[in-house]
């Protein structure tokens, strides 16, 4: 498999404790499907298979990710959760067998036919709260572009907001959505370009 370049741009701009864990789990990818091509998607380098989504990573200010799958490790993205060094990754076996068995998925069709199958029904918007919406109403603007948020942004507001144990935190959640949502914000705006 042929290096790419913007790839070992991302590596050599990450931070300094995670330059070795990139730089290995490159390798491992690498070696794991060497029919694989490296690109970079949303940012990060990514392993493409027959033109699907093989793996990838992903460095940020305090740790690392791996993604395989997409589904998170609970504190961080990517199946490993939050990397922060060598040791807490896999063997180099695991890893090359994690990576090659989402490759024989790939190359049998059952990658493909699983995200149709989770494309295929995609879950509502839970009901907004009465007073998340009211506080939505009485912002400039903000009424227009929640009702054009995809069932997914809205989802991701209302379950940050119902997600609140005190009063306060719900309060407070509720007017900071309602500005953000107003200035035509996602609830995750702060991430889209790291």
């Amino acid at each position: 498999m042929a290096g790419n370049p913007k790839v070992d741009d991302y590596i050599e701009r990450a931070q300094p404790f995670a330059q070795p864990i990139l730089r290995h789990l490159r390798d491992v990818a690498g070696r794991a499907e060497p029919e694989a091509v490296e690109e970079t998607r949303w940012g990060a380098p990514f392993w493409i298979l027959e033109g699907r989504q093989l793996c990838g990573m992903a460095s940020f200010k305090q740790h690392c990710a791996f993604i395989l799958e997409g589904e998170g490790g609970g504190e961080a993205m990517g199946e490993l959760g939050r990397i922060t060094s060598l040791d807490d990754l896999p063997s180099d076996d695991e890893l090359t067998a994690m990576i090659r068995a989402k490759a024989a998925r790939i190359r049998s069709g059952e990658d493909a036919a699983t995200k149709k199958a989770k494309a295929a029904s995609p879950k509502d918007a839970p009901p907004t709260p009465d007073d998340f919406a009211a506080a939505i109403a009485a912002t400039p603007g903000a009424q227009e572009v929640f009702d054009n948020f995809t069932a997914a942004q809205r989802r991701d507001y209302i379950t940050w907001i119902t997600s609140a144990k005190r009063e306060e935190t719900r309060q407070k959640r509720i007017a900071e959505a309602a500005k953000w949502i107003g200035d035509g914000k996602r609830k995750n705006w702060k991430y889209e370009n790291c």
